[in-house]
């Protein structure tokens, strides 16, 4: 272990959130944060209701989780109503306080130094849990850096609600020891002017400094696996089922390219419900497009499923993709697109905003969509599939953009800077 060299002792990160499992962006980002203060001498735990990482470093709480029963019972009392029902409000408060005994268990057990919510003070799925955070850093004073993925704000379906009191006093909150990262620019300028907060703003990053390995024997036959033909395409869209991903246009997409061709949808719709992926079934039959849903074979790791097939990671699919469509219409940053770029895979992209304003002024080259699919795009697709040369100079390029602009080089240097501020004794400051 690493120790502080002022200190003699090691300093540790307590990572609170939801969840802290399985691919959601939220879990990604934290693994990679984890990565950089493990190796800047930070050992890292975790308080989560539902947590994959070492057994030893983690504090499993049920009621974390956003979908136990008694918090989507609190859930579904304060949103999409506007009057909230004294018994809903006590409900709310003996939660947090249950949370908050927790989180203070947690951090007496694993000694925590710095503390780092993941989206728990930032998407109110968990109202107790936001104001047991809330509550607990006011209290204690104790160092934070809150990690803000999408702001409430962001989603109409928070817009009504019957917890504005609680919204304005926790998600965020405005506390003089927590340090706030937002991921994109407009999360630093809506957060700036809707609360006087200030923040640094942290990209979603990959690890472009180590691409990715060779393809190895046990993911060589996924085109098999998946029913593919030799002759076919394999059309990738590696996202969840859910409205936002705007899967429609990659539908469409694989239509007019006109080839023999599968697209392939990574993963399900998971806690939003399945009447969008009721739609997305008749709209590929409608278009006449193979569709194949496959998160029952693609998981987080590699393993069998009940009936003795295999279970490959997201990994194990993109060195096998022709193409990679990311056609989302509202997206935080865009973790899919960054990965994308790291597996050199071209990739169709809508000019959602974040990508505006944040990604597409780096100056990748993609194929691009305006809110509907065109045939300027479609040419250009169809001339990235059938010139190798010119598809493996647009991916080199694109591969090197990500390495100078969202590589962990940038995370290590963005973190480092945010460490000193909350642990000062780094610097021989006690």
């Amino acid at each position: 272990m690493a120790f502080c060299e002022y200190c003699n002792r090691e300093h540790r990160v307590g990572f609170v959130s939801t969840r802290f499992a399985g691919t959601d962006g939220v879990s990604l980002e934290t693994e990679k944060w984890a990565e950089v203060f493990e190796k800047e001498g930070l050992a890292c735990y975790y308080f989560a209701g539902e947590v994959d990482r070492d057994p030893q470093r983690s504090f499993h709480v049920p009621e974390a989780h956003f979908q136990h029963p008694d918090i989507k019972k609190i859930y579904n009392s304060c949103f999409g109503v506007t009057k909230r029902k004294p018994t809903t409000t006590r409900e709310i408060h003996n939660l947090s306080r249950y949370l908050k005994k927790r989180l203070h268990q947690f951090i007496k057990k694993y000694d925590i130094d710095l503390l780092v919510p993941e989206n728990s003070l930032t998407i109110p799925l968990n109202l107790p849990l936001g104001i047991a955070l809330t509550e607990l850093i006011m209290e204690t004073g104790m160092n934070t850096i809150a990690h803000h993925h999408d702001f409430f704000w962001e989603r109409q379906h928070f817009m009504v609600n019957a917890c504005w009191d609680y919204l304005n006093m926790a998600f965020p909150p405005h506390l003089p020891s927590i340090k706030h990262v937002v991921i994109n620019s407009s999360g630093d300028n809506q957060l700036s002017l809707r609360t006087g907060i200030s923040a640094t703003i942290i990209p979603n990053v990959m690890d472009f400094e180590n691409p990715p390995p060779p393809l190895d024997e046990y993911a060589s036959d996924v085109r098999q696996a998946l029913g593919l033909q030799e002759y076919e395409l394999l059309i990738l869209q590696p996202t969840r089922v859910v409205k936002r991903k705007g899967i429609e246009h990659a539908i469409e997409f694989v239509r007019r390219l006109g080839a023999k061709a599968k697209l392939v949808i990574s993963h399900a719709s998971g806690d939003e419900g399945h009447d969008y992926e009721r739609r997305i079934w008749e709209y590929s039959r409608l278009m006449n497009v193979d569709t194949l849903f496959v998160s029952d074979i693609i998981s987080d790791r590699r393993g069998m499923t009940s009936d003795g097939r295999k279970i490959y990671t997201l990994n194990d699919i993109y060195p096998h993709a022709d193409l990679v469509t990311y056609p989302s219409n509202f997206e935080g940053f865009g973790n899919a697109f960054l990965e994308a770029i790291y597996f050199r895979k071209p990739v169709v992209i809508n000019n959602y905003s974040i990508y505006t304003t944040d990604i597409r002024p780096k100056g990748f080259a993609v194929i691009e969509i305006d809110g509907y699919v065109t045939q300027k795009a479609i040419r250009l697709a169809k001339k990235v599939l059938r010139d190798p040369d010119y598809k493996q100079k647009m991916v080199d390029h694109n591969y090197e953009l990500g390495k100078r602009h969202f590589s962990y080089r940038v995370l290590r240097q963005k973190l480092r800077s945010l460490i000193t501020d909350c642990l000062p004794c780094r610097l021989g400051i006690h």
